[in-house]
């Protein structure tokens, strides 16, 4: 891979962890709730993945949703979002090959956090379950505490926290949304893990440099 960073951005949900089947049985349940109906696989790409949750609730609710409506279908959405991961617990691990690729940028001195469009319960539940806080600082893991727009501003605050421009740093991502975010916050290299069977589309999309199956890939 013939790409120079100096530091390392990770998407978390379908990039580090494969779960996107997860979400989309949770949000299939708000979507009862909310609307009465199925979520249609048209949805996910477009207004979904990778997509903070507020927007979602929002979308589903034709943009008259409340502060307090955000807030109870975000966390209740999540809440059950949880339950299926420690429900399905033979796919309740990180990628292949990611914790070989987090050692090698250590041994390499590549600083790399996380920016997510979770929310704090989630990367509380993701820090716990598979000991990221060997490899990250908690405070330096960007996630969606209900202030970001989308995750351009989260790539710009996650690249402070690594002291450096993002210009110059390596982002990692699976959704469509993550990576237009990340070309417009100013990111140059992007790969892309192809959790979505998405291959043909995200080749052609504005800096990624590669497509990847997982991380042994990269190590």
């Amino acid at each position: 891979m013939n790409i120079d960073y100096k530091a390392v951005i990770f998407d978390f949900n379908g990039t580090l962890f494969f779960d996107n089947d997860k979400h989309i049985k949770a949000w299939g349940e708000i979507s009862k709730k909310l609307r009465g109906i199925e979520l249609q696989e048209a949805e996910l790409l477009e207004h979904i993945n990778g997509v903070p949750n507020n927007k979602v609730i929002q979308y589903m609710l034709d943009g008259k949703a409340t502060a307090q409506q955000m807030e109870q279908y975000s966390l209740l959405k999540e809440e059950i979002y949880r339950d299926f991961c420690k429900k399905d617990t033979d796919t309740f691990h990180l990628v292949k090959g990611s914790v070989e690729y987090f050692d090698k940028l250590k041994s390499q001195n590549i600083p790399f956090t996380i920016a997510s469009a979770s929310i704090k319960e989630n990367i509380d539940f993701f820090i716990e379950s598979f000991g990221l806080d060997v490899w990250i600082q908690p405070s330096d893991i960007i996630f969606d505490d209900g202030t970001y727009k989308n995750k351009v501003a989260m790539f710009k605050n996650a690249a402070k926290k690594l002291h450096t421009p993002i210009e110059d740093i390596l982002v990692i991502e699976d959704s469509i949304s993550g990576i237009k975010n990340a070309a417009e916050a100013g990111c140059r290299n992007i790969v892309v893990v192809d959790s979505a069977n998405q291959y043909e589309i995200y080749k052609k999309l504005p800096y990624v440099k590669k497509v990847i199956k997982d991380f042994t890939e990269l190590v």
